[in-house]
């Protein structure tokens, strides 16, 4: 027991979430969309300019899953992207990947922090959210960020109920103290919106997987995400000014 004299020691700073990566524009891969391999598509999106790939196969055996995983980590590394994987601990333990994605679920304060000790503290790890208990559970057990979806239709994310639009997006986004990354339906022509509705990042899948030329296909995609956050900057320097005055 500390004494009057000697308080102990002094806790340090809680940790916050590991940032998003920068840009913050998630691509999720889908094979059965996809019109070359993987490992092609990856690599047209790295030399594109993404810097953040989600491997999302869960249809293939652990063996395989592993090795494209580990694949995708190595051509990334050179341009220091982030590759992770949807719900395969053991997969992105073993591969070195950057992060983990996992499904929403009574249980996920306890995956999250099994997931946490496994791959670091510098992992990055999200949570699908669908709703405002998922979203804000996800937030409160540790998740660096949560998808939200589904934003927009999207064929991609059949079965969640209808699209939350921006409006919808913009009242779970407030609730959250994480960022969240829009998802569903997302296109050059909505990423401004997703952003003005409070959205940290987008996340796209059939967009850039169904594409005919996927690295420029994401090369569109990068550049509304950038005009976005330019606006997005562009009026809080506003508001800030004007607070300021």
């Amino acid at each position: 027991m500390s004494s009057a004299g000697n308080p102990g020691p002094v806790p340090g700073p809680v940790p916050g979430p590991v940032p998003l990566p920068d840009p913050p524009l998630l691509i999720i891969t889908d094979r059965g969309q996809a019109q070359a391999p993987l490992t092609e598509i990856a690599e047209a999106l790295f030399r594109a300019g993404v810097r953040w790939l989600m491997l999302r196969e869960k249809d293939l055996d652990p063996t395989t899953r592993r090795g494209l995983l580990q694949d995708l980590v190595a051509r990334g590394a050179p341009f220091g992207a982030r590759v992770t994987v949807n719900g395969d601990l053991a997969a992105a333990q073993a591969a070195g990947a950057a992060g983990l994605h996992l499904p929403a679920g009574n249980d996920i304060g306890a995956r999250l922090a099994e997931a946490r000790r496994t791959l670091g503290s510098g992992a990055l790890l999200g949570v699908s959210a669908h709703d405002p208990t998922e979203a804000l559970i996800a937030a409160e057990s540790g998740a660096d960020y949560v998808t939200l979806s589904p934003v927009f239709e999207s064929a991609s994310k059949p079965g969640y109920g209808p699209a939350l639009g921006p409006a919808g997006l913009k009242a779970l986004a407030v609730r959250l103290t994480i960022p969240a990354v829009a998802l569903g339906g997302i296109g050059v022509g909505n990423v401004g919106a997703c952003l003005g509705a409070g959205a940290a990042g987008v996340a796209v899948m059939g967009a850039v997987m169904g594409a005919a030329d996927p690295g420029a296909a994401a090369c569109k995609l990068l550049a509304a995400l950038a005009a976005a956050l330019a606006a997005e900057n562009a009026a809080a320097g506003v508001a800030l000014g004007q607070i300021l005055r």
